[in-house]
């Protein structure tokens, strides 16, 4: 089975194409930060606008790439949301202009859920139920993986995001952007830990925003720059870890999936491996490519779904915020 997987949810263009649902033969994305970065985020508009650019030629790249036909496509899969409205519509029109011409079934990927299924496709040995830490620019959620396509959210982030907050946090020390690869490597140069405040809201829920404002403050006194970005990373990873051990041991789950672009930070990674054997907690984390938005991941997703006797039809429309999907 061949599955053709588009996702434009926010500024990368991204194809992929996949046998089985795991074997991949193209996972193309083109990035657009050298565009965005001048304005130190994402500008929605010249996004979607460079999405219309690359769509297209991508497709027949992967396509080439995977030395497959358009006829050979079995299935096509792409992400309606959450993301950016502009950009999501140009991957679902596509979508649908693509299924309508072949004549083949499409099904619409949750955004979110791809990045669950981002660790079950390099993991074939991860199955429910497992406790999943998505954790990127937009979300920091904690979600009980009870069954395929059965998602509980027991735990989200009450203001920032963590990767928004890794965002903000490169603005103030005026290191690049993306925020997240730019805080980690300057993290390096660290020697002196500031100790941030831990914000621990009750439950699950994580909160970043008040730990943005204490660097604020605390880059109006004479401190060592890389100290501090290392200072906030270490703040950031300890509040994530603790959470998502907790919830593991309370539900009593011994395995857990940590994915999104933030699952790309090394100092997370080593914590996590760190932290989870001592209570018998397997962790899986995607590899370093799979973390940030790939069209891979939906159609991974894509495949489970199909096989469950999934199919979206022409009305489907794009979302720039949607719940986790039940069912």
């Amino acid at each position: 089975m061949y599955i053709l997987a588009i996702d434009t949810s926010c500024d990368d263009t991204s194809v992929a194409i996949l046998k089985d649902g795991h074997n991949i033969l193209s996972n193309l994305v083109s990035s657009q930060h050298d565009i965005h970065e001048r304005f130190g985020g994402v500008v929605p508009e010249l996004a979607s606008r460079r999405h219309l650019e690359n769509i297209i030629p991508m497709i027949k790249l992967a396509l080439k790439e995977a030395k497959i036909e358009s006829k050979d496509i079995d299935v096509i899969g792409v992400t309606y949301g959450p993301g950016l409205v502009g950009s999501l519509l140009v991957g679902l029109m596509t979508a649908k202009g693509l299924a309508y011409s072949l004549r083949k079934p499409f099904i619409g990927i949750n955004h979110m859920e791809g990045h669950i299924f981002s660790a079950i496709l390099e993991h074939r040995e991860l199955y429910p139920p497992f406790m999943a830490l998505v954790v990127s620019g937009g979300h920091t959620d904690l979600v009980l993986v009870r069954r395929y396509f059965s998602y509980e959210v027991i735990g989200s982030t009450r203001d920032d995001a963590a990767g928004e907050a890794f965002d903000k946090v490169a603005r103030l020390l005026d290191i690049g952007y993306p925020g997240g690869p730019a805080i980690e490597r300057f993290a390096r140069l660290g020697k002196i830990d500031y100790n941030l405040p831990r914000a621990i809201p009750e439950g699950y829920d994580f909160s970043f925003s008040g730990l943005k404002t204490a660097v604020s403050r605390l880059l109006k006194g004479e401190v060592d720059l890389p100290s501090v970005a290392y200072s906030f990373q270490e703040a950031v990873v300890d509040v994530l870890v603790d959470k998502s051990l907790k919830a593991c041991i309370n539900y009593k789950i011994n395995k857990l999936a940590v994915s999104g672009g933030v699952a790309a930070n090394k100092r997370l990674r080593e914590r996590f491996l760190e932290e989870a054997p001592k209570y018998g907690i397997k962790i899986y984390f995607p590899s370093l490519s799979m973390c940030t938005d790939n069209a891979s991941m939906i159609a991974c997703a894509t495949y489970y779904r199909y096989l469950a006797g999934y199919r979206s039809d022409f009305t489907l429309n794009a979302e720039s915020y949607c719940s986790y999907p039940n069912g």
